[in-house]
């Protein structure tokens, strides 16, 4: 038996299998550079929209900032001290105590009423699209006009719900008044959330087997059974997934309230009282950044719970 050998001095290629590993591991994969450029973007957008503005709320929250520290720089390190005067005020609880009536009241009227209206629609009927493509109308109208809308509607002079209301006998009712604001803003808020409800559940409620009520129905399920037991349970991902976004969104609405009401009275709310500190009403007024942003940590930190609380509840489903 006989064996060659290499030359002294030759060098031995490896241009076998053993080394493609190799390769493979120094040179990056097309997927993977595919993968950075659709990652690497977003990350900047993240990075530059979301993580800086947050960063710096919290920052300018724990410095006292005033129109000229503002533009020229130096406020002062003041720490949790601003935190410690909104928490002192009185009228901070109650516009915690109004944001709490204004949120809750808006969720749960526009998750039960899109609820409603998504089991209505799930029986498909004539004319059922034309339907959901008006009841969509309030979420395709830009805010500037759905909140002038309502406004115009609650005047109590000319406005239509008082001259509906006088059909009956019912004095004029001042809708946009100091004690009546928190409830015209809350009406018009759910007019407006009623349409996302009604999309999300009732795509929830596509994804339901139909046999599953039809095999309730041969057993005597009658409708209000098949709803606790088969509707509801099976759409608890769904709802909340809603219920959080509800929470979020109703959270940070100052548009509709700024419109109808300039966020005075009761319908003061922590997202519209940040506004009107960081913004003012005029020239007169005196601007506090500091103090907005700190209102503005706070409802960070309300939805940041509803985010735990949601991550808690999905993972309890999933066990």
């Amino acid at each position: 038996m006989t064996t060659t050998s290499a030359a002294p001095g030759a060098t031995t290629r490896a241009d076998g299998p053993a080394a493609d590993p190799v390769r493979r591991l120094r040179r990056p994969r097309r997927t993977t550079l595919a993968a950075l450029a659709f990652v690497v973007p977003l990350g900047l957008y993240l990075l530059l929209f979301y993580a800086f503005p947050l960063v710096q709320n919290v920052v300018m929250s724990l410095h006292r900032y005033d129109r000229n520290t503002f533009v020229n720089g130096g406020a002062p390190f003041v720490g949790f001290d601003i935190y410690g005067e909104l928490l002192g005020q009185d009228k901070f609880w109650r516009i915690v105590r109004q944001t709490a009536i204004f949120t809750v009241v808006s969720i749960a009227f526009q998750y039960a009423i899109g609820l409603a209206l998504a089991v209505f629609f799930r029986r498909s009927f004539r004319l059922s699209a034309v339907l959901r493509g008006l009841f969509l109308l309030p979420w395709l109208l830009p805010v500037i006009v759905s909140g002038t809308s309502w406004q115009w509607m609650m005047n109590p002079d000319n406005g239509v719900i008082n001259s509906f209301l006088g059909l009956f006998g019912v004095d004029p009712v001042w809708w946009l008044s100091t004690a009546n604001a928190l409830m015209s803003v809350t009406i018009a808020n759910i007019w407006l959330g009623i349409p996302f409800n009604l999309v999300i559940l009732y795509s929830g409620l596509q994804g339901i087997p139909t046999d599953l009520y039809e095999a309730a129905s041969l057993d005597g399920a009658g409708g209000w059974q098949q709803f606790r037991r088969i509707t509801l349970p099976l759409l608890r991902p769904v709802s909340a997934v809603v219920l959080l976004l509800g929470l979020v969104y109703t959270l940070k609405v100052v548009d509709i309230i700024w419109i109808m009401s300039m966020g005075t009275g009761t319908s003061q709310t922590l997202a519209t009282w940040a506004y009107s500190m960081a913004f003012g009403k005029g020239a007169s007024q005196v601007i506090r950044y500091s103090e907005a942003s700190a209102v503005g940590s706070i409802l960070l930190v309300i939805a940041l719970i509803g985010g735990l609380v949601y991550t808690a509840v999905q993972r309890r489903q999933e066990d």
